[in-house]
């Protein structure tokens, strides 16, 4: 009798403390967070470059009316893209320090404008201040054959250093990126 006390005492426990400690979560996001760095292989664990960015979707929508050219652009969705440099780089051309920036973009039909902003933690572009900008490079812009339904960010090698890719619907931007040699 003791013993089946105390096993539907403990039920009743066990019951009674998910109840109290239940948490309720949000469901997927929309537009998910996701992260490129380089090197890429996960073996690696001494990263040159870390993004930290969410991956917004075409949905029957145009790239133009996602990112109008002409205007800056938090570079996703959601929060603006985060980008750790944990070494000194030449970003685009220019000297970057080792930090973590925000990263917006201005779209252009034959080129982007890819920016470089000291201020952490913005949501969207709403208070972009283009003051806080660390660096601004113009890199061309083209066309692929493929087409991405949600925007993507990727690095690959090139020549001497290497690329971040950001890519979406036809529309590829790289933008070079090198050891600093500062």
């Amino acid at each position: 009798m003791k013993k089946a006390l105390f096993v539907a005492f403990m039920a009743l426990t066990m019951t009674v403390s998910t109840d109290a400690i239940a948490q309720k979560f949000s469901g997927l996001d929309k537009s998910p967070m996701d992260m490129a760095s380089y090197p890429t292989d996960y073996k690696i664990s001494e990263k040159t470059v870390r993004i930290i960015y969410s991956r917004p979707q075409l949905k029957g929508r145009s790239l133009s009316e996602l990112a109008p050219a002409g205007k800056v652009w938090r570079t996703g969705a959601n929060e603006a893209a985060e980008i750790t440099f944990y070494t000194d780089v030449v970003f685009g051309g220019k000297q970057i320090k080792a930090g973590s920036y925000s990263i917006f973009t201005i779209p252009g039909e034959s080129e982007w404008t890819v920016i470089l902003n000291k201020n952490l933690n913005q949501w969207g572009s709403y208070s972009y201040d283009e003051s806080a900008d660390v660096a601004r490079v113009k890199v061309p812009s083209s066309k692929d054959s493929n087409s991405l339904e949600e925007f993507s960010i990727a690095f690959k090698e090139a020549g001497a250093g290497f690329e971040m890719v950001m890519g979406w619907d036809k529309t590829r931007v790289a933008v070079p990126i090198a050891g600093a040699k500062m």
